[in-house]
């Protein structure tokens, strides 16, 4: 006879933003304190990454998806059947898709477009589809391993 295993928790956080700076401030730290919150504990490389390419998909999402008056949404949700930690990142801009940059070496770093290269080399996946509920917009999404996810 085996033991049964206990269920595994799916945890799903999910909120709206002022389309501000600090907005996408804001959506980092309680990103950062959630994922602490499930186990992925401050300082350790999972949490560091996770919250980094949080951080640049609301940047995006305040510089590239912003729309006066309207907000965008984070949904950070778990599953540790596949120990896999999925980011996502609603604004209302549709008409502005993702790409990644060409290449520029001599590019000023001042001048932005490296979150998304940033974004492809850190996540396992990542995409962007248009938004579920039909409303204007679209999400981009990434998706990390998460080591030890309980």
């Amino acid at each position: 006879m085996t033991a049964a295993q206990p269920p595994l928790t799916v945890h799903r956080f999910t909120m709206r933003f002022s389309s501000t700076p600090r907005g996408a401030r804001l959506a980092r730290r309680l990103c950062g304190t959630r994922l602490d919150a499930w186990g992925i504990p401050y300082g350790s490389d999972a949490h560091d990454t996770l919250t980094l390419v949080t951080a640049e998909l609301c940047a995006n999402a305040v510089r590239h998806g912003h729309v006066a008056g309207r907000d965008f949404r984070v949904c950070l949700t778990t599953a540790p059947a596949t120990g896999t930690v999925r980011i996502e990142v609603t604004d209302t801009r549709g008409e502005r898709l993702p790409r990644l940059p060409a290449p520029a070496p001599e590019a000023d770093p001042r001048d932005g477009g490296r979150g998304l290269l940033l974004v492809e080399a850190l996540a396992d996946r990542w995409g962007w589809t248009p938004r579920a509920d039909g409303g204007p917009g679209k999400t981009v999404w990434a998706e990390l391993a998460a080591p030890h996810l309980t």
